[in-house]
């Protein structure tokens, strides 16, 4: 399992190894849709900062103007404790203001980013699922937006804080006493190139982390939407071995990142201690005797410069300890950026998007009628990365035509009815319908009226009837059990306990196979479509729900141009045409009837098929 996750087509990107000021700002761009919020914290830290910073200097004029006076300066004790007091009222006012701005500046994000990812996954083009795991994208979706929201919402604010608060140490440091204010600060350079230091070993850990965390949550899903296969293929003991792999290297790049940040804070806490020393050791000469340091200080003007000393080291701690968590958030940053980044495949040109609108703007005022005709010119398609499927395919399907298409594994069946629905486009040639190039339309246009069934139905969580209605949500109680009716899944609906209102579990748990693809059908047929595509829609339910299929088969094509992609020849005999696609060409063309007389490649399928199924019914 583990082995197929990291052969996949696309693995976890390898990103960049510095971090990227470019997209911290993108980043960044979501915090200042709320620019008022914003800037209100903004302020809030720093006035904050400049609280912390007056704190020392009442210390100082405590020291020096009451507790050295004696009994003197205790007159103006009182109003010195109101002052204080003042002081003190203003800056938890202040930390109220922005604990609540901060929470709600985060959700919003949090809410934006969301959004906007949700936004480019609706516009991917499949090619995009096809070679990314799903682990992948809840990765992202769930924990790094989470993470990055929490982030700038509160780390990043902080660091207006911690650089207004230090900026004003060095300021008040320097005025006091420049001499011993740079002897003090003489630890700061050996502080930046530690800091660089661990900073880029803790990044380096951190991408592991969040790489694995991907592998691990693809895993998970593989593991529990596999777990039948794994249990019959008694695959326990090796998953376990694979998936305790994958989790070692997880354990160790965590172990790594952990011990380097614990290394990290004692070091700068280590420094600051030795910027204290100094300070005690100088300036406690300079009080008791002026030195070469300049005149002597005063007890309060020592006090208050060692406090400024300690407490320096305090915001550069913190802001080490930022730095290092943006270290850790650049990889979930970039995992997001990426995502929202990632380029559409199929994209409609400016000009189509002018006159038609987009998936979330539709100009349908502006839709032409889709008749049905269609047709491939010279048309020619790789997938990325693969071999060439198609090469100058030519193909015409009138309005309402049923066209089935037949023959080996990988011979382009699939390929061609996805083009048909500009899942994906030609890589040379044309696709017209109703006689232009589908690309001189949008997307939504044709898709709108596009019914597709797959091999493998699928169901959302929610009732029967939210199901069938997912097709056409305006669509009111009796046209959802007219389509139910239309494709013979009344009957069975109506003997469940609860009838249109049963709960069909998640991915449609609680119902059977034939009974799922019988509700994508009604779904389907609610939809109204004007072109209808069956990809091996019969190939994984029983025969019973296949003759119920095929009895409704003709009802539901009527007056509809059809695409069918079979693997069992009974549900294609009244097709008004059949091709033997073999090797991405059409090799044979013609009516049930009409092949069967060639005797060539489909006589020779459906003969066998049916003295297989013969054989079955005679044993049955």
């Amino acid at each position: 399992m583990m082995d197929e996750l990291a052969t996949s087509a696309l693995h976890e990107e390898e990103f960049s190894k510095k971090i990227d000021l470019k997209l911290w700002k993108r980043l960044l761009s979501y915090a200042l849709r709320y620019r008022g919020m914003f800037i209100a914290i903004v302020l809030l830290m720093l006035l904050v900062a400049l609280i912390d910073l007056v704190y020392p200097q009442l210390t100082r004029y405590a020291i020096d103007n009451i507790i050295s006076k004696g009994e003197g300066g205790i007159r103006e004790l009182v109003p010195f404790a109101a002052v204080y007091g003042a002081v003190v009222l203003v800056q938890g006012g202040c930390v109220v203001a922005f604990i609540y701005f901060c929470g709600k500046l985060e959700l919003n994000m949090s809410f934006d980013i969301r959004q906007d990812a949700f936004k480019k996954l609706q516009e991917l083009s499949f090619s995009y699922y096809d070679k990314t795991a799903v682990g992948y994208i809840m990765a992202r979706m769930v924990g790094d937006i989470t993470r990055l929201s929490e982030m700038i919402a509160w780390s990043l604010t902080d660091i207006f804080w911690s650089t207004g608060f230090i900026l004003g140490c060095i300021a008040f440091l320097l005025a006091m006493n420049w001499k011993l204010g740079l002897l003090v600060l003489i630890v700061l350079p050996p502080l930046a190139v530690i800091s660089v230091y661990f900073q880029r070993r803790i990044l380096a850990q951190h991408r592991i982390v969040k790489k694995q965390n991907s592998r691990i949550t693809g895993a998970f899903n593989e593991g529990i939407m596999g777990a039948v296969t794994t249990k019959t293929l008694v695959r326990e003991e090796r998953n376990f071995e694979e998936f305790k792999s994958e989790s070692g290297t997880l354990k160790k790049a965590s172990i790594r990142a952990a011990v380097l940040s614990a290394l990290f804070t004692p070091i700068v806490m280590t420094l600051g201690s030795i910027a204290t020393a100094i300070a005690l050791y100088a300036g406690g000469r300079t009080v008791i005797a002026p030195t070469v340091f300049g005149v002597g200080m005063t007890l309060g003007v020592l006090t208050t410069f060692i406090s400024y000393t300690t407490n320096l080291f305090d915001p550069m701690q913190q802001l080490a300890g930022i730095f290092a968590e943006m270290q850790s958030a650049q990889a979930s940053a970039e995992r997001v950026i990426s995502l929202l980044d990632t380029p559409c495949d199929i994209t409609d040109t400016p000009e189509v998007i002018a006159k038609y609108g987009d998936s979330f703007d539709p100009r349908r005022e502006n839709w032409e009628e889709l008749h049905g005709d269609v047709e491939f010119k010279n048309v020619s398609f790789a997938y990325k990365d693969g071999e060439r499927v198609l090469k100058n395919f030519n193909l015409k399907v009138k309005q309402g035509e049923t066209v089935a298409l037949v023959g080996e594994t990988g011979a382009g069946k699939s390929t061609i009815v996805n083009l048909v629905c500009r899942f994906y486009e030609p890589t040379e040639g044309e696709i017209l319908i109703d006689g232009r190039d589908y690309r001189e339309r949008s997307q939504l246009w044709l898709q709108d009226r596009l019914g597709y069934v797959l091999q493998t139905p699928h169901l959302f969580s929610g009732s029967i009837k939210d199901n069938i209605r997912y097709g056409r949500k305006d669509a009111g109680d009796d046209e959802v059990m007219e389509a139910a009716k239309l494709v013979h899944a009344h009957e069975f609906i109506t003997g469940l306990e609860k009838g249109y209102d049963t709960e069909v579990g998640e991915g449609g748990a609680r119902l059977s196979t034939g009974q799922k693809q019988l509700i994508s059908f009604a779904r389907v047929i609610l939809a109204n479509p004007r072109i209808f595509v069956l990809d091996e829609a019969t190939s994984s339910i029983d025969t019973e729900t296949e003759a119920l299929i095929q009895s409704a088969i003709g009802e539901v094509l009527k007056n509809r141009t059809s695409f069918i992609v079979a693997h069992r020849l009974s549900t294609i005999r009244s097709a008004d045409r059949i091709l033997v696609i073999r090797g991405g060409r059409i090799t044979e063309s013609g009516t049930h009837r009409e092949l069967l007389k060639l005797r060539g490649y489909y006589y020779n399928l459906y003969t066998t098929q049916f003295t297989e199924n013969s054989t079955e019914k005679l044993l049955s």
